[in-house]
């Protein structure tokens, strides 16, 4: 209340409706008596303004239409002022009606009343609306004649909300240099319909066409919600016809708060992921990190740093990141604090291998969950380097296990891998084994073991996207190991908010698999970064296959054989139907001899042990 006794522009607007409203109640007795209005009439209208007036404000008031800018005047605002204003008549109506029972009242009146007051507020308000509008057109279009060559025509794919929401910003904002000349979409019933006075021209076939007849500039695409299928369509469509294309963001990353709704950015590899929105249990999710001290290892990673974010919007106590990269560990600690300024952030610069830093902060900051990301996932490095999968993946994961054990905390969420599934290289054999070593650690006390598994993210440091951008910068050629190779993908918002999801189901041993949807060739997908680069594969840029390199093969699996496989309550979660029964205790003695091996860099004799631990394992 104090902040509007000190605002300026609210007693201007308070003044204005006054007088309308008082103008609304005078107009209603001056069109209902045709103009005369009698001396009794008009002292009524005199008396009763005086507290009909200050009611109809204070509805005003109450249903906030004093909180927005005129300016920005829309639908919802209309909502709200229909309601104060059917509020305000009924109150009216309400209070004549118990002191007079309408006795000397025209009836009439309150309805003519209820219907001007109405239309002058809606108008005064939609008119400010369009004064600012005409006054952002005439700015731009004295911009425009200044800088006429800067101006585009471009051509909007998708008549639909997105599309519309495109045209206003367009409009409204001078420093997009864009002229908009007209929309395609494939449905039948918007065709030469208008959107914001701007045509639908045609449908996607059309484009080439309309391209050349209304010399267009450039195309954005604004089907937020479109599928894989769809976005490939689209831009081969673009591409034929031969002139620059981008996209506005998907959907997640407008509900992730990453971008804003109305951003144009060029077309990439993960808009032909697009799958619809991971639906969220938000409740779910924040009864068991709301409030708590959190542990994310590996937190300056691709799949660690990105649930430190998602974590943070969940208002944790404390995020604890455990991070043996100090560049990657600053980075993420400066970002967390500045898009979370009242959040708490422990930078914990530690090796998962070194146990006693650990244990120091297992008792500093006492977690009450762990999500555990730190590990190494190159394949071929840790063919060449299989000790170190040992100390790292393997010995690391079981230092976090046994601190989670002696420290009673809350969950535990392994973030493991599908090369984990009847793997043929060292990375996933150990991680099969911190599965399985999770699976141990399970059911000796309260606190809720689990992991989850999934294929590859886009984008995370050592995919194949960077790799391929990489190489077709330098002009090529692409590198491709096998022509017949797929691999899942996931983008990894996507992945980190079912992985939070996940956390939240488990009730102790339970390996989750997140539904990854189709296996995608990579050599498709090098085709298709070629092309988004702007390139012809096999002409432009050559694609060679180079063989499969060390412990690689050919597909991954989620599940492997006996593995029973169950919904839970999340449509993109699944769960293993299988628990261990090896103890701890019954996994050191395993591990023993792998550290013994590890350390005398016994390569050989490593892989033979991972097999006595992991059966299914078959190095190629």
């Amino acid at each position: 209340m104090f902040y509007f006794a000190r605002n300026q522009n609210f007693w201007i607007m308070l003044i204005g409706d006054a007088i309308l409203v008082s103008l609304s109640y005078y107009l209603s007795y001056y069109l209902r008596f045709d103009g005369n209005i009698s001396p009794k009439d008009l002292d009524v209208l005199a008396r009763t303004a005086l507290w009909i007036v200050p009611i109809k404000l204070m509805s005003f008031f109450i249903f906030d239409m004093y909180k927005g800018l005129w300016r920005y005047t829309g639908l919802h605002d209309i909502v709200k002022l229909i309601k104060a204003c059917i509020v305000s008549s009924a109150m009216i109506a309400m209070i004549i009606l118990l002191l007079y029972r309408f006795a000397g009242f025209s009836r009439g009146v309150f309805v003519i009343d209820f219907m001007l007051t109405l239309l002058l507020m809606a108008g005064d308000r939609l008119m400010i609306r369009l004064y600012y509008a005409q006054a952002f057109t005439n700015k731009k279009f004295l911009l425009s004649k200044k800088s006429h060559s800067k101006i585009k025509k471009v051509l909007v794919i998708g008549a639909g909300n997105m599309g519309a929401k495109l045209v206003e910003e367009v409009r409204e904002n001078p420093k997009l240099h864009y002229d908009v000349i007209g929309f395609i979409d494939d449905d039948p019933g918007k065709l030469y319909q208008r959107i914001h006075g701007i045509p639908v021209l045609g449908i996607l076939e059309d484009m080439k066409e309309i391209v050349r007849e209304y010399q267009v500039d450039e195309i954005v695409i604004a089907i937020s919600s479109a599928s894989t299928v769809e976005m490939r369509r689209i831009i081969n469509l673009c591409k034929a016809a031969d002139i620059p294309f981008k996209t506005v963001p998907s959907m997640w990353e407008v509900l992730e708060g990453r971008v804003a709704v109305n951003t144009i950015r060029q077309v990439r590899y993960e808009d032909l992921l697009r799958r619809p929105p991971v639906c969220l249990n938000l409740k779910q999710i924040g009864g068991y990190l709301t409030g708590k001290n959190v542990m994310v290892t590996g937190g300056a990673g691709s799949i660690g740093s990105e649930l430190c974010r998602q974590i943070s919007r969940f208002k944790p106590e404390k995020l604890i990141i455990v991070e043996q990269n100090e560049s990657g560990l600053y980075d993420i600690e400066l970002s967390l604090a500045a898009q979370f300024p009242g959040m708490k952030i422990v930078s914990i610069l530690a090796s998962i291998q070194n146990r006693t830093l650990l244990e120091r902060a297992f008792e500093n900051h006492r977690p009450n969950v762990v999500f555990h990301a730190a590990a190494y996932k190159h394949v071929p490095m840790m063919e060449y380097h299989p000790w170190e999968a040992v100390f790292n993946n393997v010995i690391g994961t079981r230092n976090i296990l046994d601190l989670c054990h002696r420290h009673h905390i809350e969950r535990f969420v392994l973030v493991s891998t599908d090369k984990a599934v009847r793997p043929t290289n060292v990375m996933g054999t150990s991680k099969r084994i911190a599965e399985l070593l999770m699976q141990a650690y399970a059911g000796f006390n309260h606190t809720r073991y689990m992991a989850v598994r999934f294929g590859n993210v886009v984008g995370s440091v050592g995919s194949v996207i960077p790799l391929f951008q990489k190489q077709i910068e330098r002009g090529g050629p692409v590198t491709v190991t096998d022509p017949n190779v797929t691999r899942y993908f996931m983008t990894i918002p996507e992945a980190c908010s079912l992985i939070l999801q996940a956390g939240a189901l488990g009730e102790g041993g339970e390996i989750f698999i997140l539904k990854m949807g189709v296996p995608i060739k990579i050599a498709d997908m090098a085709r298709d970064i070629i092309t988004l680069c702007g390139f012809k594969p096999g002409e432009d840029i050559d694609i060679v296959y180079t063989g499969l390199r060390p412990g690689e093969k050919l597909y991954e699996e989620l599940i492997t054989e006996g593995e029973d496989i169950k919904k839970t309550q999340h449509d993109d979660i699944m769960v293993l139907n299988t628990k261990s029964s090896t103890s701890p205790d019954a996994m050191d003695s395993y591990l023993k001899k792998l550290v013994e091996l590890a350390e005398t860099g016994d390569a050989v004799g490593i892989r033979k042990h991972l097999k006595t631990i992991v059966p299914e394992y078959s190095p190629n």
